[in-house]
């Protein structure tokens, strides 16, 4: 049984500089006939979007490479290593796909991703990922406000909460089969939480339609939370009057919080998360309160104890 990630699951990515690790990969994918960029799309090869540029961009910072943010990844239901949702994803399927959104709504509906790419106009943000290992990247998603899509179905007053599930199909995703977490992958917000315009359904990054590694057709982006909260490749939204359980809450519920918000003065229990070490530079830097963001969203949890929600 696939066992969960461990400290010493970060150590090779703390020693090995980026540039090193990625001129291996390379090296390696020329020996074995350039498999990945045969099955998955490149920023060539993915259809372009039309998107205008958006809200809250990271000012200052420099963005990760295409090459960066699509062969270092967190997908379990492709592998648990960083490279396993390259070479293993392009069995997903993306089309025909469709969202159903269901629950305390007035209006459940389900939605097909052609549709949802019409819902409201795209538009480029550039962001911050920071995932609980430690490392980070600046990313430029392709997407439009959750709130957009939680308006259409219109929520009632019960709705307190969203879940979110992602594909668990075992015929197209080879980790499925593993035991590493209760499938389907599910995550959840809070409904001021979902409703806030920081939080989008992304549906490309650099301009293209999104790679299957990171997430297709549609995935949640929450930035200033962990990268394990914004869920990949979604098939169902349920507005609730209940806190959902979620999928590392259940597996690790010590470690994994419901809010998960970016927080280094609240420490994982086997690393630190005062700081960080961005993908594409050896040095690490310090870990910025709620990702950076807290000046958007730091009034969402006023007179909250953030180490208690955790």
């Amino acid at each position: 049984m696939p066992r969960l990630p461990v400290a010493s699951d970060i150590l090779p990515s703390e020693i090995t500089p980026e540039s090193v690790y990625l001129n291996r990969r390379q090296l390696m994918a020329a020996g074995a006939g350039l498999v990945a960029a045969s099955v998955l799309p490149t920023a060539r090869a993915a259809g372009e979007l039309a998107y205008k540029p958006g809200r809250y961009n990271v000012g200052g910072e420099e963005k990760n490479t295409f090459e960066q943010i699509t062969h270092y990844n967190n997908y379990y239901e492709f592998g648990t290593d960083k490279d396993d949702p390259a070479r293993n994803a392009g069995t997903l399927k993306t089309r025909p796909w469709t969202v159903r959104v269901e629950g305390a709504c007035e209006k459940p509906q389900t939605f097909d991703i052609d549709h949802l790419l019409k819902l409201a106009p795209l538009e480029e943000r550039l962001y911050r990922l920071r995932c609980v290992e430690a490392w980070s990247m600046v990313i430029p998603w392709v997407g439009f406000s959750l709130s957009e899509l939680l308006k259409q179905v219109v929520p009632t007053s019960k709705a307190k909460f969203v879940e979110f599930t992602s594909l668990a199909d075992k015929s197209q995703m080879p980790g499925v089969v593993e035991h590493v977490l209760d499938w389907p992958y599910t995550e959840g917000l809070r409904i001021d939480e979902a409703m806030h315009p920081l939080a989008i359904l992304a549906v490309g990054l650099y301009g293209k339609v999104l790679p299957n590694q990171n997430g297709a057709p549609i995935r949640l982006v929450v930035p200033w939370k962990y990268g394990f909260k914004s869920a990949k490749s979604i098939v169902k939204i349920r507005l609730l009057e209940n806190q959902p359980m979620t999928a590392w809450n259940k597996a690790a519920p010590q470690e994994y919080g419901f809010y998960s918000n970016v927080n280094p003065e609240v420490d994982h229990p086997r690393w630190s998360q005062a700081s960080e070490r961005r993908i594409g530079e050896f040095l690490r830097r310090k870990t910025l309160m709620f990702n950076g963001y807290a000046n958007e969203v730091a009034g969402l949890y006023k007179g909250m104890d953030l180490k208690k929600f955790y």
